[in-house]
């Protein structure tokens, strides 16, 4: 039985060749905006991509899950052997036999009680699909424009709210809220094809790409369905397809009189003559129009927003379009930004925290974990909610948040001691204390401490503008 893993110093040579490549593909594509790359097949089976897409696949949270043929990566690894699997995988995408099989359906409850579609690819798709996108990525980065910041390398939500803010603060108070209903699922394939045509030749490559949106879906009743609009959400390629056709707003809004390409006193000049300036600021498909106007011009834009999407298939939520003055505050990203009076004087100030939402999502995971079987060690419990709360607090200390944190130790130790307290029903403060606390207050075991979010120290996220680079930038 093969089981050996590729060794470090091979995966350290793949990711190094696949880099430089990558940096080549960027540099070519951002010098010459019209130029269509034609022979990209090769690539996309190149044994250095494979194998570091294997390695994407591999870390990813994923890969204890399996698809329709109900193949693990373990399963991979353990069997025939990864060295094997990937020799194999070559050898059907290189002579044309490789096809895709339908994603396996599952449907994740969302709040206000409906439900988003996941598709869930095999580990071979998986593998094929972060290849793909390993190639095409670097390309397609050369032309997403900086107003853009969902599922893109070295970009994070917290760009996307550090613009809100910038702009907000200097006359952008007008906000049109907008949200694609449906927007991985309704993606027109034929508009989207097109667009990737702008910059890929390559045939092979472009069939590889319209088999997987053409893969179907086994939902879980059972039956297969053919895909005939959209890109499974749960694609390791599906977010990048997303931002290709996603980008038809993006390139409306810098193209348009008004926007970031008119010059300042250009902008100065349209607010003269009663005239608005706009810009967009989108992440995935949730995005902001932010109007440097009036409540009119922000009505004007709704209509304009819907045209410009609707050639790719795509149209807005009636519900989550909405058009709100900063004063108002508006709920982004998870984050609340909002201007209002600063305590203590007659200074008003943009400000940035969680949104309600997101602190009663992260309540009521915190009490869900706490009310599971108590017969398992305190540790087992800490090992479950220090992580989730670490994390929530991380993508939250760039902003005003310290009240939320402490408010939210407050409910996480109250939360512990109650599920001590069920434990050990008769238990006394001071023997509850002594065995769970170390003789103080906060629940502590041999593995470590319950994480507390009051300590955690907020932060300013620095702007960082059109000066965020890409992967590639710096390699020649």
């Amino acid at each position: 039985m093969n089981t050996r893993e590729p060794d470090e110093s091979a995966l350290y040579w793949a990711e190094r060749r696949v880099l430089e490549i990558q940096a080549k593909l960027h540099r070519w594509a951002k010098d010459d905006s019209d130029r269509r790359f034609d022979d990209l097949f090769n690539l996309v089976t190149d044994p250095a991509f494979l194998l570091v897409a294997w390695e994407r696949v591999r870390s990813n949270k994923g890969a204890r899950t399996a698809g329709v043929d109900g193949v693990t990566v373990s399963r991979i690894r353990d069997g025939q052997g990864v060295e094997t699997f990937l020799d194999t995988l070559r050898s059907w995408v290189k002579d044309g036999s490789f096809r895709p099989v339908p994603v396996r359906e599952r449907m994740i409850p969302k709040a206000g009680g409906k439900l988003r579609r996941l598709g869930i690819p095999t580990v071979a798709d998986r593998v094929v699909q972060a290849s793909l996108k390993l190639v095409l990525e670097p390309i397609w980065e050369a032309d997403f424009r900086p107003c853009s910041y969902g599922f893109r390398p070295n970009r994070r939500a917290q760009d996307a709210i550090a613009e809100t803010r910038f702009l907000a603060k200097r006359s952008y108070e007008w906000v049109v809220e907008g949200d694609i209903e449906a927007c991985f699922d309704t993606i027109d394939h034929v508009a989207l094809m097109d667009r990737v045509r702008v910059r890929v030749g390559d045939k092979r490559v472009l069939a590889l790409v319209k088999t997987f949106l053409k893969a179907g879906i086994l939902s879980q009743d059972g039956a297969v369905r053919d895909s005939h609009a959209g890109t499974p959400q749960g694609g390791i390629l599906s977010p990048l397809l997303a931002n290709i056709a996603l980008s038809v707003l993006d390139d409306y809004f810098a193209q348009a009189a008004g926007g970031p390409a008119t010059s300042g006193w250009e902008r100065t000049k349209r607010r003269r003559q009663g005239q608005a300036n706009y810009r967009l600021v989108r992440y995935a498909d949730d995005f902001l129009v932010l109007v440097s106007g009036t409540r009119e011009h922000a009505e004007q834009l709704r209509d304009v927003v819907a045209a410009v999407v609707a050639p790719m298939g795509l149209c807005l939520s009636v519900t989550k379009t909405v058009i709100t003055h900063i004063d108002e505050g508006i709920d982004f990203v998870g984050w609340r930004i909002q201007r209002h009076r600063q305590r203590g004087s007659d200074q008003r100030h943009i400000y940035t925290y969680p949104c309600k939402k997101a602190v009663k999502a992260v309540a009521v995971k915190v009490k869900k974990l706490c009310r599971q079987d108590v017969s398992r060690p305190l540790s087992v419990l800490l090992g479950r909610l220090n992580p989730a709360l670490r994390g929530w607090c991380a993508y939250f200390q760039p902003g005003v948040s310290s009240s939320t944190f402490h408010w939210l130790s407050h409910l996480t130790w109250r939360q512990v001691i109650r599920w001590i307290r069920r434990k050990h029903p008769r238990i006394t403060w001071k023997e509850l204390r002594r065995r769970y606390c170390g003789g103080g207050w906060w629940p502590i075991t041999a593995l470590g401490r319950l994480f507390e979010p009051g300590r955690v120290r907020t932060t300013r996220y620095r702007y960082r503008g059109t000066r965020i680079s890409t992967p590639w930038a710096a390699i020649r």
